[in-house]
C-alpha cells in the first residue's frame, strides 16, 4: 500500500471510530473499576481495531464492532486481576473517631473514581452515553460480579444492546446471555441500592452544596460541615481500610485528624456524575502537592457519603483541577 493510500485509510479509520472513544472509555471503566486501566485498554482496543480495519466487512455497525473488541480486551485483562473494592466492601465501619486507624494498604488494587470530562464534553449525546451508569455506587457493586456478568449487565442494561447483539459481542448464545443477565441482576439487587440520582437536588443546588463543602473544608470549619452532612453520613478513604459511619464519628475524625487551617486546597469538579473536589496539600513555603479526590454522594440537600480517594496519582487525570498557585 502506498503512503498516500495508507494515510487515506488512517483518516477513514479515525473518521469512523474516534467519535466512540469517550463511551468506550466509560465502558471499560465500568468493567474494570480503574480509570488508569480503562485508558490503557481503550488504547489497546484502537490498536487492534486499526490492525483489523482492512478486513472489517461492515456486517455490524462500527460502534458494535468496537464494543466487541473492547469488551474482549477487558475480559482478557480481568483474567489476571482481582476485583477493586472500597473500604466499605472489606469490613465494618467505626462509629467512634478515636478508633486506631489502619495503615494504608497500597497492596490492594482499590476502586478508582473517573472525571466526567473523559466521557465526552462536546456532543451532548456522546456525553450522556458516556456518563450513563458510572455512579460510584454502581461501579463498586459491579465489582462483585464475575467478569462476564459485568460485561453482560453493562451491555444490556446500561448500553441497551439487544440480547442477540450481546451474544455476538461475547461470542456466546442468546440463552447464555439471558441467563448471565438474570444472575447479574439478582446479585446486584442483593447488594442494595446502587443508583441514587433520583434523590439528588437539581444541578444548581448540587453546585452550591459542593462550593459550601469546599469552602468549609479549606477553612477547617467543622460547624459549617455539620450543616452539610446527613446524620447517617459515611466516610471512607482508600487506601486506608478504616471507615466511619455517623455524623459524630465523621466530624470527630475530620476535626481531630484532618482539618487544619491553610492545610488544604480543594478545587470543585465532577467525578462519576457526582460532585467532587481535587485535593492538594500544603507542604510549606506556599507549595502544594497533589493528594487525591473527594467524591460526594448526595441524598436530598445533604451529603450522605464522602469517598476521599487519597491517591496522588489520580490528580493528573482530573485536568480541570490545576495545582494551587503558591502564595
Amino acid at each position: 500500500m502506498s503512503p498516500y493510500a495508507q494515510d487515506a485509510e488512517r483518516a477513514e479509520f479515525a473518521a469512523r471510530t474516534e467519535q466512540y472513544r469517550p463511551e468506550l472509555l466509560a465502558h471499560c471503566y465500568r468493567i474494570l473499576g480503574s480509570i488508569h486501566d480503562a485508558e490503557d485498554l481503550v488504547q489497546e482496543t484502537y490498536l487492534r481495531a486499526w490492525r483489523a480495519f482492512g478486513s472489517f466487512e461492515g456486517r455490524a455497525s462500527v460502534r458494535r464492532w468496537l464494543y466487541k473488541i473492547a469488551t474482549r480486551v477487558c475480559l482478557t485483562a480481568l483474567e489476571t486481576r482481582a476485583r477493586r473494592p472500597l473500604p466499605s466492601g472489606l469490613g465494618a465501619p467505626s462509629d467512634d473517631h478515636r478508633v486506631a486507624m489502619s495503615g494504608r494498604e497500597p497492596s490492594v488494587a482499590w476502586l478508582q473514581p473517573a472525571p466526567d470530562t473523559l466521557f465526552g464534553t462536546g456532543d451532548p449525546a456522546v456525553a450522556v452515553a458516556g456518563r450513563t451508569g458510572v455512579r460510584l455506587a454502581f461501579i463498586a457493586a459491579l465489582q462483585y460480579l464475575p467478569a462476564r456478568q459485568r460485561a453482560v449487565l453493562t451491555l444490556r442494561d446500561v448500553l441497551a444492546f439487544r440480547t442477540g447483539e450481546v451474544a455476538e459481542i461475547l461470542g456466546s448464545t442468546p440463552a447464555a446471555v439471558d441467563s448471565a443477565l438474570r444472575r447479574a441482576r439478582a446479585r446486584l439487587a442483593e447488594a442494595g441500592p446502587v443508583q441514587d440520582s433520583l434523590t439528588e437536588p437539581d444541578e444548581e443546588s448540587r453546585r452550591a452544596l459542593l462550593e459550601r463543602y469546599v469552602d468549609a473544608f479549606t477553612r477547617a470549619d467543622a460547624d459549617a460541615l455539620v450543616e452539610l452532612l446527613r446524620v447517617d453520613v459515611e466516610m471512607e478513604m482508600p487506601p486506608t481500610p478504616t471507615w466511619f459511619t455517623g455524623r459524630r464519628a465523621v466530624i470527630g475524625f475530620l476535626t481531630h485528624r484532618v482539618l487544619r487551617k491553610d492545610r488544604w486546597s480543594l478545587v470543585p469538579t465532577l467525578a462519576n456524575g457526582q460532585p467532587a473536589a481535587v485535593a492538594h496539600q500544603h507542604i510549606g513555603d506556599g507549595r502544594y502537592e497533589p493528594y487525591g479526590v473527594h467524591v460526594l454522594t448526595l441524598v436530598g440537600a445533604h451529603v450522605s457519603r464522602i469517598t476521599a480517594f487519597n491517591d496522588p496519582s489520580l490528580v493528573p487525570t482530573f485536568t480541570l483541577a490545576p495545582a494551587p498557585t503558591p502564595r
